[in-house]
């Protein structure tokens, strides 16, 4: 394996940048900043990353390009699914439908990860937003999957502290694997033709029931041969994972402490991206907290990342 490579990609250092989204026919990597409620296009060929205010929203949760659509995204904003127009180099993106709203006795959660499957339909978590009593501790969020025909989020999983990464098995398309920030495991399902969850099992414990936390996982991707890549939130790594042996077999150091998500992209799917965050959550975050990392000679490729499906 060659010598592992960590840059910062140019662009604004965000208070939470999120859920990144490596887009195969711009060659551009899509992101969020969750606080600011802001739009990022990353562009591979000019180097340069483009911002867009989401208008009339208070989050952005995460950015999903809708199938066949372009320009057209699917963005989760607090208690709702947005579909958004947005060029990728305009400064203001707009809200075109809400396709969904959870409602007013869910008024004060937020969506946080969001991803769509190989049949393009979108699946996404929420948690009590920061305005809220709590909101790392509690267990009030829930797991959805959009039924995308009838316009209605579908729960598939209740008593979430925080619904966070979710990717799908290389190997096993019919495997999800799901992080519940403040369970501190990987959890695994079983898809069914209809896109309900079953069959579940913890995948790893990511730290004894009496240990102090050592890992709060959050966002995860997984490459072609089917190992899972986990942000590790106040640990300034990336954790590599095997699901076949359930074991870390490679811990990627990086100089920022709050990393909250990674996907595959660049144009052979062999770059690692890091979303991170410079909000001060228990201590100070120094610069580069905030940015993107861009993280080269891992020796591994990740899949082109699915699209929404809408009718």
């Amino acid at each position: 394996m060659a010598d592992v490579k960590v840059e910062v990609l140019p662009g604004p250092f965000l208070q939470l940048g999120e859920a990144p989204h490596w887009d195969v026919e711009s060659q551009s990597l899509y992101y969020v900043c969750i606080l600011s409620s802001t739009l990022h296009r990353y562009d591979w060929r000019a180097n340069q990353t483009y911002t867009a205010k989401l208008e009339g929203s208070t989050y952005a949760s995460f950015v999903i390009p809708v199938s066949g659509r372009k320009g057209e995204f699917v963005v989760g904003s607090g208690t709702r699914l947005l579909l958004v127009a947005w060029d990728g180099l305009a400064t203001t993106a707009t809200i075109t439908k809400v396709l969904t709203d959870l409602g007013e006795e869910e008024a004060d959660h937020r969506f946080n990860d969001g991803k769509a499957d190989g049949q393009g339909r979108l699946y996404a978590g929420t948690m009590l937003a920061e305005d809220s009593r709590n909101y790392f501790e509690m267990d009030d969020g829930k797991f959805y999957r959009f039924d995308a025909g009838r316009g209605q989020m579908v729960p598939l999983k209740s008593k979430v502290h925080i619904s966070n990464g979710l990717t799908w098995s290389a190997r096993q398309p019919d495997k999800l694997y799901y992080i519940d920030s403040f369970a501190f495991d990987i959890k695994a399902y079983t898809v069914d033709a209809e896109g309900n969850l079953g069959g579940e099992t913890v995948l790893i414990k990511l730290k004894d029931d009496e240990a102090a936390t050592e890992f709060i996982a959050d966002g995860m991707t997984s490459d072609a041969e089917g190992n899972l890549y986990v942000a590790v939130f106040a640990g300034s790594k990336i954790i590599k994972i095997n699901p076949e042996s359930a074991k870390i077999v490679q811990e990627i150091a990086l100089p920022v402490a709050q990393v909250t998500s990674v996907a595959f992209g660049g144009p052979n799917l062999d770059v690692l991206f890091a979303t991170t965050a410079s909000k001060e959550i228990s201590i100070p975050q120094e610069p580069p907290a905030g940015a993107v990392l861009k993280i080269t000679g891992l020796g591994a490729r990740g899949l082109p990342m699915n699209e929404v499906q809408l009718p």
